[in-house]
């Protein structure tokens, strides 16, 4: 097996500006919300939090839709 001459190959390809034209950022991740949700804390009753965690998951996604029927009706 031949030996590679680091002087006439450094290993990289040269990067000239059409070749640089064509990359674009990788964007990584969930995509941004238009309307982000917002961290709170809340204390709740044990029972309440044991029933609302009983009724399986994405509990906490039912609570935001029904805060949200309320807020709208103006109940809350």
């Amino acid at each position: 097996m031949a030996k590679l001459d680091p002087d006439s190959h450094d290993g990289n390809s040269s990067m000239d500006a059409a070749c640089m034209s064509g990359i674009t950022p990788a964007r990584r991740g969930r995509p941004k919300a238009e309307h982000p949700k917002v961290e709170v804390k809340i204390r709740l009753d044990a029972k309440t939090v044991e029933h609302l965690r009983g009724t399986g998951p994405g509990w906490q996604t039912r609570v935001n839709a029904l805060l949200g029927k309320l807020v709208a009706t103006g109940r809350i």
